[in-house]
């Protein structure tokens, strides 16, 4: 526990607990509209903001953002206009991302395999005070737009249509959605990576949903369970010597288990008590004295 001392491990730890509750307070709602992959298709295009980054000698996380936040609203809005379906445009974001991050990323004079790992497997413990103030400033406003647009989210989410009718701004919700998604993205590759980012926003609401039945309840739950994950896994990794956004994702995954088997035997019992006493049939032939 003396590492948790050191500067860049204070860095570390703040980093992860802030991503820990906005990637997940996200993630419901992406769950909800069965978007759970979205993450991984913004990931690569966040790439290129990478790239992008280097090439110029810009910050990376900053240009990121901006580059998904770009490719992430042409994307609602293709699949709003309905001239590409929503699989096929999540499928362009892919090739593309990935392709265009690659080749920037090998003509900046910071080429190489180290650099671009740590961008994508995730590099938490270089955290430096200024990607630290970019991430806490962000990732509060990801964590107050989910928090205050909620009602709007839920009904967005649950039933466009519906939402549609009663009033609501759906373009622009969508859009939020969009935009926020890119964000959380770009500051959590920090965390775990672009190639894991997805799995801290969707993990902990799965294993949330096991265990609980109500949305608020629900996302409640799949913070805290975002936290916890993320900060248990800076310290297990700092102590055992592993790479942070892996260790974070499996003791996410592991949540999910626990929470799947203890739901699961929950409901048994709970059926086990519920389940009326078998009725005693009269006998047929009555014997008296």
């Amino acid at each position: 526990m003396d590492l948790l001392t050191l500067p860049f491990m204070q860095r570390a730890l703040v980093a992860a607990v802030i991503i820990g509750l906005a990637a997940p307070s996200l993630g419901i709602y992406l769950v909800q509209r069965r978007l759970s992959l979205i993450g991984d298709g913004i990931g690569h295009v966040a790439l290129t903001g990478v790239g992008v980054g280097l090439l110029t000698g810009n910050s990376p996380v900053l240009t990121a953002v901006l580059v998904a936040t770009v490719g992430a609203v042409g994307v609602e809005l293709i699949r709003e206009r309905g001239r590409t379906s929503g699989d096929l445009a999540l499928a362009m974001l892919f090739y593309g991302g990935i392709a265009g991050g690659v080749l920037l990323v090998g003509l900046s004079d910071d080429a190489g395999n180290s650099n671009l790992m740590q961008y994508l497997f995730g590099s938490l413990l270089t955290t430096s005070p200024e990607d630290l103030a970019l991430i806490g400033g962000l990732g509060a406003a990801v964590l107050a737009a989910m928090l205050v647009f909620r009602p709007a989210l839920f009904a967005l989410c649950n039933d466009e249509e519906y939402a549609r009718v009663s009033g609501l701004p759906v373009r622009t919700l969508n859009l939020l959605l969009a935009v926020t998604t890119a964000v959380t993205v770009t500051i959590a590759m920090r965390t775990v990576g672009l190639l894991l980012v997805s799995a801290l926003m969707v993990v902990p609401v799965a294993a949330a949903q096991q265990v609980t039945r109500g949305f608020r309840s629900t996302m409640t739950l799949a913070m805290l369970i975002g936290v916890l994950a993320a900060g248990a896994g800076i310290v297990l990794s700092a102590e055992v010597d592993t790479a942070p956004g892996a260790t974070i994702v499996l003791l996410a995954l592991a949540a999910f288990v626990a929470t799947a088997v203890g739901g699961a035997l929950a409901r048994r019992f709970r059926r086990e008590r519920e389940r009326p006493p078998a009725a005693t049939e009269p006998p047929d032939v009555v014997l008296h004295v």
